[in-house]
């Protein structure tokens, strides 16, 4: 499983565990919602990378539908979505 959150943040990677995919997928997500504070993704696969399950923090997501929040998911993982069988996305915006 890699997780990311406030402490996490530098350095970027540094000290994540997880699988090439996992690693993959949460620095992309990185790149795209940087205002981010916490990216947590899980191949739920059993380690192929088929399957991953999301869940981002971001104020990015703040006065949208779920769906338009998971639709921005999807858009950042364009590409790599199309070597996935499947994902699942949970979303929400800090609280303060």
């Amino acid at each position: 499983m890699a997780a990311w959150g406030p402490a996490a943040a530098a350095p970027l990677l540094r000290g994540i565990r997880g699988t090439e995919g996992e690693l993959k997928v949460t620095q992309i997500l990185k790149e795209k919602f940087p205002g981010a504070t916490a990216i947590k993704v899980t191949d739920i696969s059993g380690g192929c990378g088929a399957m991953y399950e999301i869940q981002i923090e971001s104020e990015d997501f703040k006065e949208k539908r779920t769906v338009q929040q998971h639709q921005m998911v999807n858009q950042a993982l364009k590409e790599e979505i199309k070597e996935m069988h499947g994902l699942r996305i949970f979303t929400s915006v800090p609280k303060h």
